[in-house]
């Protein structure tokens, strides 16, 4: 977690909670009472950051302390819900798992078989225990290049389904 908050604190800029504000929705998860939660109201740039990593605290994997935020302890909010969709407009579900969502990797010739996990219906494929490791342990920087032109690809997919690109 040390590593993760350095690499946020290099990368945002001090107005980053100003600028994030009412426009990036968060979701973490209450360790005490196992709620969801989405967080969009930032009082600082360090209330951003903490909720960052509250939103990627993997309880074992990331340590065994969860990140403290007003007050109180949080974890990733995918433990408890994946696909936070946003009680006004259009929300576009994304996700790196195949899977009935928006955006994600479409996995060819497998069983049309789908578990839910955190509110998310996630196909039964080895490209998904695949991605699950990646998710875990990162591949090389070579690998990971190449995942970010898919996710970027399977968004030019979306947008063109839905006649949104230009």
């Amino acid at each position: 977690m040390y590593k993760l908050r350095e690499g946020i604190e290099s990368v945002l800029p001090p107005n980053a909670h100003e600028v994030a504000e009412n426009c990036v929705h968060i979701s973490i998860t209450n360790i005490k009472t196992r709620e969801n939660y989405l967080v969009f109201n930032f009082a600082s740039r360090e209330d951003l950051i903490k909720v960052l990593l509250a939103s990627s605290f993997i309880p074992v994997y990331a340590g065994f302390n969860a990140v403290e935020y007003n007050g109180e302890k949080w974890i990733d909010g995918g433990l408890t819900n994946s696909l936070p969709v946003l009680p006004v407009g259009q929300t576009v579900t994304v996700s790196p798992f195949s899977g009935r969502l928006d955006v994600c990797p479409q996995d060819r010739g497998q069983l049309d078989l789908y578990v839910r996990v955190a509110k998310q219906d996630l196909m039964l494929s080895v490209g998904n225990l695949i991605r699950l490791r990646q998710a875990l342990f990162p591949p090389s920087q070579e690998k990971m290049k190449l995942l970010c032109q898919n996710g970027f690809d399977d968004t030019v997919r979306f947008l063109q389904k839905e006649n949104w690109f230009e």
